[in-house]
């Protein structure tokens, strides 16, 4: 189907269509890898608990923002922020901000999706069966170091996100988390499924686990990381739901499409602990594995499992799927934006910023093989990979999120605002909440998640255990 233009600006081809592609931009390796490992570390229930508060607190609010942003201006990041304020403000900047956020995020998060490709076939040819627990779970250290194999899967993950975003609005994105989407949520419900014969009561350790407070796991750090999730897991602060709202239509209502949204991401992160929880606990491991879970902790617990092949199988496909509709709205802001700006084709914007990002990754391709690369780690203290990660997590997506808020909540016109947001008759207090949790809490919320990314908490001894 083509894309149906308002001016010259493509829609989505239905509602429907918009919440699965923002839920796919949402729905990525933070619920599938991220989630499961941090609400480990962090001690289980009370961890989730305050999660979801700050997800209704700090991401929602931040998230109808970046859509109504992209609604009410037709434009990507740059020209979004343009579009309200004063002609020759500084505020297009935090448009360029977050395209190069999602720049610099997709050219390290294309070498992770790279990985589970990997798995992917190391579970298609059966390879973890006959080998020991420590053997499977060493094949990671292997693959990150092995530069070549992982600037392969790079460019293979590179070339599949690229034809997507060639093939347009409703062609292309819409068209793949159409299927994408609910091939993730089929997948995850058979692993969740599987998991409920588990030996060893492993599932009903895991409800316990996931859903029940405790207050005596909890720590100061605990709270902080909730709150930086809740606004990390949902693509905020990168211009994607920017972006994306900007190719909906005026009709559609702001909250509700947001909360879908919210509430799609929010779900595919407990079924991820249901999932994953249960295979530990079976095994009588505790689910602190850290960020090693995904490649090391659960390939070596599948190998162990009745038809572990066919796990392992689903489960890396589970994660690729994740990856893949993430990446799609990550280089499409980066493309967006070089169409508006530049006035190029589709064509030619996908293909030239698709080439940049992949030649941008190389380097984190390479970062766990020493033949290349290696005086990055020398001057800067990490590798090349790890170095993209702390910027972007740390400064880029805080400082994108913070002035999202800002903006929004104080310096668009407040007509523009409450049109753009468009409370039904009778619930002026929606937008009145709105505005008062852009103007006040969300920049407070976020600048914390800021100074804690970057340790000034820690130093200034607010941090505690």
């Amino acid at each position: 189907m083509a894309d149906h233009p308002e001016g010259s600006r493509p829609l989505w081809g239905s509602r429907l269509g918009f919440i699965l592609a923002a839920a796919g931009s949402a729905i990525g390796l933070g619920n599938i890898w991220k989630f499961p490992y941090i609400t480990g570390e962090n001690g289980g229930g009370l961890f989730v608990l305050i999660y979801l508060g700050c997800v209704v607190l700090v991401g929602l609010p931040i998230m109808m923002a970046e859509i109504l942003l992209g609604r009410a201006s037709r434009q990507s990041p740059v020209g979004a922020f343009a579009a309200f304020s004063r002609k020759g403000s500084s505020w297009p900047l935090v448009g360029w901000l977050g395209v190069a956020a999602g720049f610099v995020i997709l050219s390290y998060y294309s070498v992770v999706a790279g990985w589970a490709l990997h798995y992917v076939l190391l579970s298609l040819t059966d390879h973890f069966r006959h080998l020991q627990p420590d053997q499977v779970s060493g094949i990671f250290d292997t693959l990150y170091g092995a530069g070549d194999i992982n600037l392969f899967w790079h460019l293979l993950f590179m070339l599949s996100t690229v034809s997507v975003v060639l093939a347009g609005v409703q062609g292309g994105i819409e068209k793949t988390c159409r299927v994408m989407m609910p091939a993730l949520f089929l997948i995850i419900l058979l692993l969740v499924g599987y998991s409920l014969f588990l030996p060893n009561d492993g599932f009903l350790k895991a409800l316990d686990f996931t859903f029940t407070p405790h207050l005596e796991r909890l720590s100061r750090r605990s709270v902080l990381e909730a709150l930086g999730h809740s606004f990390f897991t949902l693509s905020l602060g990168m211009g994607a739901m920017l972006t994306y709202g900007s190719y909906l239509d005026r009709q559609a209502s702001l909250l509700k499409t947001s909360l879908q949204v919210v509430l799609l991401d929010t779900l595919i992160s407990l079924l991820a602990c249901l999932m994953v929880y249960p295979v530990m606990f079976s095994f009588g491991l505790a689910p602190q594995a850290g960020p090693g879970l995904v490649f090391k902790s659960l390939p070596m617990l599948f190998a162990q499992l009745p038809g572990g092949l066919l796990i392992s199988l689903a489960f890396f496909m589970l994660v690729v799927f994740a990856a893949l509709t993430s990446a799609i709205s990550l280089l499409e802001v980066v493309t967006a934006t070089v169409m508006d700006r530049a006035g190029w084709s589709r064509r030619r914007a996908a293909l030239v910023t698709g080439a940049a990002i992949f030649a941008f990754g190389i380097p984190a391709a390479y970062a766990g093989d020493g033949r290349l690369f290696g005086a990055w780690a020398s001057m800067f203290g990490m590798n090349f990979f790890d170095t993209m990660d702390y910027l972007a997590s740390n400064w880029m997506l805080p400082l994108g999120g913070l002035f999202i808020a800002i903006f929004t909540g104080w310096v668009m016109p407040e007509a523009a605002r409450r049109e753009a947001f468009g409370a039904p008759a009778g619930r002026a207090w929606l937008y009145t909440g709105f505005v008062f949790v852009l103007r006040w809490l969300a920049p407070l919320l976020v600048l914390l998640v800021l100074l804690h990314k970057i340790g000034v908490l820690q130093e200034l001894g607010v941090m505690g255990s």
